[in-house]
C-alpha cells in the first residue's frame, strides 16, 4: 500500500489520472470464460420509475413475482417471464410508503376533494381512479434504491446481462433534444465531491458500458457518455463535473448501476430517453412532468428493439 502523499510525490497527478483511465478501460464490463461463447439467455432491466416500467412489462406480457426472490419488507418489485429465447426480469424499485404529505407548516394535508387530471394519473400513477385520494408514495429513484436492487438481482437472478433503462435530462448544447433516446458508452458521477488525490477518481467512478458496436450499427441509435447524481436540478459545482465528465445527458442512476455490475463482472447496457434539457427555457421539474408519458413509451420502443437484437446472440455477437 503506498500512502497518498508518497503517491503524490512519486506520480504527477495527471500521471495517476491517466493510469486510472487505463485501469477503467481494461476492465471495461466484459464477460468472463464460457459465458461470453455461450447465447445470452438470462436479462435484467433495472428501471427507476413504475411509469417507465410498465409499457415494457405490458410489451412483453411479464407478471409480477407473487413470491419475492428479495428480502422480506423490501418495496422492490420483480416482473418477469419468457420472451422468444430470453427470461426477462424487470426490477423496479417500488415506492416509498414512509412519506406523508404536508404543507409547508407541517401540517398533514387534507387531500379529500381533490381532483386529479388525467395526466397527473397517467404520470405519477398515486391517484386511485375514481377516488378523491391521494396516496403518499413515491417511485424509490436515485443511487442507493438503484445499488441496492441491482446487487439483490444479481445474487438472486444471476442474469447474463444487465440494462439500465430509464429517462434522464439533456443538454441541447451537446446536442440532446427531448425524445432523443441515447445508448450509453461510459457513465460516470457528478456529485461525489473528494478533493484528495486518487480519492477525486474514486468519486467520479467512471466505467465504461458494455460495447454493443453491432447493435448500435443494426439499431442506429445514438450515443453519448452519462453523468449521475442524487438530485433532478443541478448546482453550479454539478454542472462543472458534468462538463468534466462530457456528459450529453444526465440521470440519478446510471452510473450506480454501473458500479455494482462491475464489482460481479456482469456486463452491462444503459439506454436512457431524453424528458427535459437542463440548459432549456423551462424549469426541470415542469419539463420533466410535461414530457414523462409520451417520452417513456420513445423508451419502451427503443429497449424493445435492444431486446430483440440481442436474442439468440452471444456477447461477442453484440
Amino acid at each position: 500500500f503506498l500512502p497518498l502523499f508518497l503517491a503524490r510525490d512519486i506520480f504527477p497527478e495527471n500521471r495517476l489520472h491517466r493510469l486510472h483511465r487505463e485501469k477503467q478501460i481494461g476492465s471495461a464490463m466484459a464477460p468472463c470464460g464460457e459465458k461470453s461463447q455461450e447465447a445470452i439467455s438470462s436479462v435484467v432491466i433495472i428501471i427507476a420509475m413504475q411509469t417507465e416500467a410498465m409499457p415494457l412489462v405490458n410489451k412483453f406480457e411479464l407478471k409480477e413475482d407473487q413470491d419475492s426472490v428479495f428480502p422480506e419488507g423490501v418495496p422492490w418489485v420483480r416482473y418477469h417471464g419468457t420472451y422468444k429465447d430470453l427470461h426477462l426480469n424487470i426490477i423496479w424499485p417500488g415506492k416509498d410508503t414512509s412519506l406523508v404529505p404536508m404543507d409547508t407548516n407541517g401540517t398533514d394535508i387534507d387531500v379529500v376533494g381533490h381532483t386529479c387530471t388525467q395526466q397527473e394519473y397517467e404520470i405519477h400513477d398515486l391517484f386511485f381512479a375514481n377516488l378523491n385520494l391521494i396516496l403518499s408514495e413515491v417511485d424509490s429513484v436515485g443511487t442507493i434504491s438503484a445499488s441496492l436492487v441491482t446487487y439483490a438481482s444479481i445474487q438472486a437472478l444471476k442474469p447474463d446481462l444487465i440494462i439500465n433503462a430509464g429517462t434522464a435530462g439533456g443538454f441541447k448544447a451537446k446536442g440532446a433534444s427531448i425524445g432523443d433516446v441515447f445508448l450509453i458508452s461510459d457513465v460516470a458521477f457528478h456529485d461525489r465531491r473528494i478533493p484528495i488525490p486518487v480519492f477525486d477518481l474514486y468519486g467520479v467512478g467512471q466505467r465504461q458500458a458494455f460495447s454493443t458496436p453491432n447493435l448500435l450499427r443494426e439499431l442506429n441509435l445514438k450515443v453519448c457518455k452519462l453523468s449521475t447524481g442524487d438530485s433532478l436540478d443541478m448546482s453550479s459545482q454539478d454542472e462543472t463535473s458534468i462538463t468534466a465528465n462530457d456528459a450529453t445527458i444526465k440521470d440519478m442512476e446510471g452510473a450506480a448501476v454501473a458500479y455494482v455490475a462491475d464489482l460481479f463482472k456482469v456486463p452491462a447496457i444503459f439506454v436512457k430517453a431524453v424528458t427535459d434539457l437542463v440548459d432549456g427555457d423551462k424549469p426541470t421539474a415542469e419539463e420533466f412532468m410535461q414530457n414523462l408519458v409520451a417520452v417513456t413509451a420513445a423508451l419502451e420502443q427503443s429497449v424493445s428493439q435492444v431486446i430483440d437484437f440481442i436474442n439468440g446472440k452471444r456477447f461477442s455477437e453484440l
